[in-house]
């Protein structure tokens, strides 16, 4: 199989026919954040909220997320696909249809859903499909996973907000999915806050360069 044959596969979604079976069982992952030393399944105080972001590969998008005032607490992990408790190299396949996404646990006291949406859409390029620059595949869509109805439009609306600041800069046409927060499904150890851990390691966030003027969203320093 040629190598542009391999990408345009994992750049498809696969059927159910076609998933990998996974396993009824959970992987084994760390027990707190390498961070802060919260645990990473909670509990969480009662005043949280949580969103859930895909935005590339999930080291730099984890990292981007835990530096942001008001976030309790970031975690990588796997959602939006068929196999049930993927592991990476399984997921690396292209045939669990998982996405590569950051849980993010936030005080909305302290930062609001629309600030982290603008932080979304500005921090990587939501135009690309199955992709971010040179990672290819299901596992790099852009995609936002909602928590309720209120999460779910303010989402819509900030993505018909970025589009005309996009279409605006003659830039292209969003892919984004945004769907129903799915069964999120946590990484491995080795992939829990990478970027603490190995401070040089890859990262691939690349914005576009274009603003997202979503109304009443403050800037997040």
């Amino acid at each position: 199989m040629s190598i542009f044959s391999m990408l345009s596969k994992k750049s498809e979604m696969p059927t159910a026919e076609q998933a990998l079976l996974g396993r009824s069982s959970p992987i084994p992952t760390a027990e707190t954040h390498f961070v802060s030393g919260l645990p990473l399944k909670g509990p969480w105080p009662e005043n949280m909220e949580t969103a859930m972001f895909g935005m590339g590969c999930f080291w730099g998008v984890e990292r981007l997320f835990w530096q942001v005032p008001g976030v309790y607490l970031t975690v990588a992990g796997y959602a939006g696909g068929i196999t049930p408790n993927p592991t990476y190299q399984e997921t690396c396949t292209g045939l669990t249809g998982h996405n590569e996404v950051v849980l993010v646990v936030f005080d909305p006291a302290v930062v609001s859903y629309n600030e982290l949406l603008t932080i979304f859409w500005e921090e990587h390029d939501p135009t690309q499909g199955m992709r971010q620059g040179n990672d290819v595949g299901t596992t790099y869509r852009s995609g936002i996973y909602t928590f309720s109805p209120e999460q779910q439009a303010a989402a819509e609306a900030s993505r018909a907000t970025y589009q005309k600041a996009l279409t605006a800069s003659n830039r292209g046409t969003i892919t984004t999915e945004i769907i129903e927060a799915p069964t999120f499904y946590y990484a491995e150890d080795y992939h829990q806050q990478y970027l603490a851990k190995n401070p040089a390691g890859y990262c691939g966030l690349r914005g576009t360069g274009v603003a997202c003027p979503i109304p009443g969203a403050k800037a997040v320093n």
